[in-house]
């Protein structure tokens, strides 16, 4: 990512614009269901944002930010599943959207954005490059921005889920998230800062820690991306990205978790549980089996994601199978 890039401009959202938010996103969904399980954090009670018509919680968000966009044609760069929340929110609010991804997208998020009717563009290698490749097409064509994760509207839209989680659960609450530029982990916050009963914990996957470095160094730090199946939270954030303050600020606990730590809480997920989850949708699960939270009261694991092709969740699953049992 060029470090001499200027820093945009953008608002913190403040408490009162969840309120907003949440009345565009009752407009368009459905409130996602909660499985209790057993509470505990060998079974914890999940938020299936998996079931969201785009197959994650970025629909939120999406709708919230293309709403408030000032004009119908909005820009975006994605790993994935956030192009997919603004082709939703743009064919329901009646714009047009331009979709950057970068060139090792997850096959399950590009092919569903090429059945979406939006100008898909690939470019870069990384997500770092496809977001400096939006950001310059928004600039040259006057087209609004929408962050995946460094915007106000996109922020208040996340945090719509806790809402949802204030009818559906009694507190106390320990709600577990996944991390990657920090969209959610701040939504959530901003929705848990009012309510002396819920705590909010990130996690990341080990390969890429880039809010987390950013929280421990009070700036962005660039760091290094490797391969991780939690693709959707792979990369560095914007110079200047608001969420580092919101997550430094407001979210309880940090935590990372190792890709082993990631398959085994996709496994967990499909064979205890009966439900299809993405890398990144399968963080929260993952640090909670590892015995990597403070839990305070119930503890929900939101699994955020679907979007996982069928050969690289089957490969986790056969892998499994073909461990040993371990012995008595």
């Amino acid at each position: 990512m060029d470090e001499n890039r200027s820093v945009r401009t953008v608002v913190i959202p403040r408490h009162d614009d969840l309120e907003n938010a949440r009345r565009v996103v009752r407009a368009h969904l459905r409130p996602t269901p909660v499985d209790l399980g057993a509470g505990t954090a060998g079974d914890p009670t999940l938020k299936l944002e998996s079931l969201q018509p785009t197959g994650s919680f970025k629909v939120r968000g999406a709708l919230n930010a293309v709403a408030a966009a000032p004009a119908p044609r909005v820009v975006t760069a994605s790993a994935g599943n956030h192009g997919l929340g603004v082709a939703f929110a743009a064919n329901a609010l009646g714009g047009k959207a331009t979709v950057v991804v970068p060139r090792t997208a997850s096959a399950a998020k590009t092919d569903r954005l090429r059945r979406q009717d939006v100008d898909l563009v690939c470019a870069g290698e990384s997500f770092d490059e496809a977001e400096e490749h939006a950001l310059a097409l928004a600039e040259a064509s006057g087209w609004c921005y929408i962050s995946a994760y460094n915007d106000p509207y996109v922020i208040a839209g996340q945090g719509t889920i806790g809402h949802e989680l204030d009818e559906q659960l009694d507190g106390p609450l320990t709600v577990v998230c996944p991390v990657g530029g920090g969209g959610l982990a701040s939504g959530l916050a901003l929705w848990a800062a009012g309510r002396a009963d819920v705590r909010v914990v990130g996690v990341e996957a080990a390969a890429s820690t880039a809010v987390s470095a950013a929280v421990a160094a009070g700036r962005r730090v660039p760091v290094e991306a490797g391969p991780t199946l939690a693709d959707g939270l792979a990369g560095n954030i914007e110079p200047g990205s608001v969420t580092v303050g919101l997550v430094a600020q407001y979210v309880h606990q940090l935590v990372t978790v190792t890709e082993d730590e990631i398959r085994a809480a996709l496994r967990y997920l499909a064979a205890e549980r009966g439900y299809v989850a993405e890398g990144a949708g399968a963080v929260p699960v993952a640090a909670l089996l590892a015995g990597k939270v403070a839990a305070y009261g119930r503890v929900v694991a939101v699994v955020s994601g679907r979007n996982i092709t069928a050969a690289a969740l089957a490969s986790v699953l056969a892998a499994g199978e073909a461990e040993p049992a371990a012995s008595s």
